[in-house]
């Protein structure tokens, strides 16, 4: 009867605490994920740059919860996370400027699609959503040219590690593993690699539609906010920032676009050392598409190429040629004429006018006595 008589007192005191902090943190957690982040994640002196530059960003208006998560957004995982951060505040090795390792970022990209779903799509269905093994696997590249640490500048650009420590053996004899099998799945080119999110930007608007000028014409123009994210220096660069490439093909200089998207590209589908147009892994277009810019012809997310040729050489031109069937590698990939640097001399070997008309940028008048049919 004693015993009957204690529980009951033992146990109204523990229930009255449990709802006690039942209640005290789910107001808190409530006010934490609905409150302006200037009062919640901002007072972190840790993160507080990236707040800043966050308020400047085009995606300001939405709440850092939508792409970040909430403490309970991913269970137990989210919270072991979470509590982690509130260890290294109190510890002494605080970080000043905190950065998402790899799997944080995989998980923040997750959340992208739910408003550009069909960039992600798009993504998704290109080259340059390729995963670990379908890189770091392929045997015939592991054959030819051995992995060495600088893969990961492209593939890889936010992997912590270094290239022996992803994959091995470093030779060209193989059989080559993953050293995490969990990585193997994970895309080597994630949306950060080339957007940073916390950008300077505006959100977009609608225009005034009592004004159909606004609608187009009087429209900003909005500069690339396209970035390069180095790996070295764990730092997103602006396009615009980046230097143009400078091309050489013999003792002449190649003319390159001045899209500053491209200066993006050409961060990857680089030239050799000694910047010669063709080498290693540099597309920069010559020949007749001398000048024009990647994204002239490739899609920005799923690289696609298909439909680019009828931009410029539609049917009803005077032309009148299906440039799409010609003997190029838009057409085959084994033909000898690589779309990147065809040239008209490549066809047309003993076409004295095509040889005048190459140069038809510096060409001022043709000599006398030459007539070119229309």
């Amino acid at each position: 009867m004693k015993n009957k008589k204690i529980l009951p007192k033992i146990f109204i005191p523990i229930a009255i605490l449990f709802i006690v902090v039942t209640i005290s943190f789910g107001s808190f957690y409530t006010y934490w994920n609905t409150a302006s982040p200037d009062q919640t994640c901002a007072s972190c002196h840790e993160i507080n740059s990236a707040v800043r530059s966050f308020s400047q960003s085009s995606h300001r208006e939405m709440h850092c919860k939508e792409c970040h998560g909430t403490a309970l957004s991913n269970g137990f995982h989210s919270m072991k996370e979470k509590a982690m951060m509130v260890v290294n505040h109190v510890s002494d090795e605080k970080a000043e400027d905190p950065r998402m390792n790899e799997a944080q970022l995989l998980e923040v990209m997750t959340n992208c699609k739910r408003c550009h779903a069909k960039e992600f799509a798009n993504w998704k269905s290109g080259g340059h959503s390729a995963s670990y093994k379908n890189i770091f696997l392929d045997e015939t590249h592991n054959k030819t040219e051995q992995l060495n640490f600088d893969c990961l500048r492209c593939h890889g650009m936010f992997f912590e590690g270094t290239t022996p420590e992803l994959v091995g053996p470093i030779s060209t004899k193989g059989p080559w593993t993953m050293k995490d099998p969990q990585k193997g799945d994970q895309p080597t080119i994630p949306c950060m690699a080339c957007h940073a999110i916390h950008t300077d930007g505006k959100p977009v608007i609608r225009p005034d539609y009592a004004k159909p000028s606004s609608v187009f014409y009087t429209r900003n123009n909005s500069n690339s906010k396209v970035s390069f994210y180095d790996r070295h220096e764990k730092v997103h660069v602006l396009s615009a920032m980046l230097p143009k490439l400078q091309l050489i093909l013999g003792d002449k200089t190649v003319i390159v676009s001045d899209d500053d998207r491209m200066r993006n590209c050409v961060q990857c589908h680089a030239p050799n050392g000694w910047h010669e147009a063709g080498t290693s892994d540099d597309r920069t277009p010559r020949g007749v598409h001398l000048g024009l810019s990647c994204l002239a012809c490739h899609e920005p997310h799923s690289n696609d190429a298909r439909n680019s040729c009828t931009k410029c050489h539609p049917a009803i031109s005077n032309c009148k040629l299906d440039v799409t069937k010609m003997n190029t590698t838009y057409a085959d990939s084994k033909s000898p004429n690589n779309i990147h640097w065809v040239s008209c001399t490549d066809c047309h070997k003993d076409d004295l006018r095509i040889k005048f008309i190459m140069d038809v940028r510096t060409i001022k008048k043709l000599p006398k006595g030459i007539k070119l049919k229309s």
